[in-house]
């Protein structure tokens, strides 16, 4: 057995291990200091049956962990926490499309630009998105008119229910705005890789603000993939702050989808509103960013917990704020902004040890 009080690390299988009373501090974005009773971790995603089947934890909550990007601590997990470090790229199939395997503990960005140095394209729009590629069809991550789901064929997991390895197509994946069936049936499937079709050659897309100043700006007149990738990082690296420096997880709330008649009424109120289609016809997406920032909190610091100056959705731990500090100003953020507009916004990160 381990020592629960020093964290040693036992090899207890061919392509596993696991620690007790683990630290997550380095292992979520935010920084915020909690533990886990397990961790977990998965060199051979052949092992994954085997480890996931020790009495010790064989019925407890299992939380897998990917590069903990989209996750708030606010306390302790009492469970298992499951970490891939499984980093495989490969092609089954090529041509002018490919289809292109990533294996889950892969870093995103690591795999968007390996992408771009092998020719393909579709994935530069999502250039330096925190996470792992099996995180990514969680949230179906989306950034600057693009959302991964539009580029996955194919999701690998292993189905805890049913006890065994499973591939689930693009169709039955439920992806939808910041949605899959993963993100709601979080307690049934483990991702352990995912399949992308990638074209060689493809329309770029570039109709979001701010990528053809960035361009302009970069001398480029006729960009391809990687310039778009590197104009991408660029405005992120200005709007957002740094992980390793700043705590964070990157947009903390999501973009709120509103009645059309709400987001007419806002208009109304200040022509400067903006307002974007939404789900159906009659529906807007509004920017959950600007009625932050027009409720007066960008900037905003009490202690080590605020929000960036430099863009009104990213909250963060300017050092040592706990979970529950970012927690409690993310709900006076969102009454803040119910108030002021009517408008409900919630967090796009996986709240751990609190509910919304």
């Amino acid at each position: 057995m381990t020592d629960t009080m020093t964290n040693t690390t036992t090899n207890t299988g061919t392509g596993w291990r696991f620690s007790e009373n683990a630290s997550l501090r380095e292992r979520n974005t935010f920084h915020i200091e909690a533990k886990a009773r397990w961790l977990l971790q998965i060199d051979a995603l052949g092992a994954l049956p085997e480890a996931l089947s020790q009495p010790e934890w064989r019925d407890a909550p299992l939380l897998p962990l990917g590069g903990g990007s989209n996750l708030l601590f606010a306390g302790d997990f009492d469970g298992a926490a499951l970490a891939f470090n499984a980093r495989g790229v490969r092609i089954p199939e090529d041509g002018d499309e490919a289809l292109v395997r990533g294996e889950a503990g892969l870093p995103w960005h690591d795999f968007v630009r390996w992408s771009l140095d092998a020719g393909f394209c579709g994935l530069e729009n999502l250039s330096l998105i925190p996470g792992t590629v099996g995180a990514c069809p969680i949230q179906n991550i989306g950034a600057y008119g693009v959302e991964v789901g539009e580029r996955i064929e194919t999701v690998e997991a292993f189905d805890r229910v049913e006890r065994r390895f499973v591939r689930i197509a693009k169709k039955d994946c439920g992806f939808g705005y910041r949605e899959s069936i993963f993100k709601h049936d979080a307690d049934r499937y483990l991702i352990v890789a995912v399949e992308f079709r990638l074209p060689r050659h493809a329309p770029l897309k570039l109709n979001y603000a701010g990528i053809d100043e960035q361009l302009l700006a970069m001398g480029v007149a006729t960009p391809n993939a990687r310039d778009v990738s590197d104009a991408i990082i660029r405005i992120r690296q200005r709007k957002l702050p740094d992980p390793a420096l700043v705590g964070n997880a990157g947009s903390f709330f999501k973009n709120p989808i509103v009645p059309q008649a709400l987001a007419f009424s806002l208009q109304m109120r200040d022509e400067k509103t903006p307002v974007f289609p939404g789900d159906s016809a009659d529906t807007r997406k509004l920017s959950a960013a600007w009625l932050i920032e027009h409720a007066g909190w960008k900037g905003f610091r009490e202690g080590d917990a605020g929000v960036s100056p430099n863009h009104a959705l990213v909250l963060v731990n300017h050092g040592n704020a706990s979970g529950a500090q970012i927690m409690q100003l993310a709900r006076r953020i969102a009454a803040s902004v119910q108030e002021k507009f009517g408008v409900a916004i919630e967090p796009e990160p996986r709240v751990i040890g609190a509910t919304w």
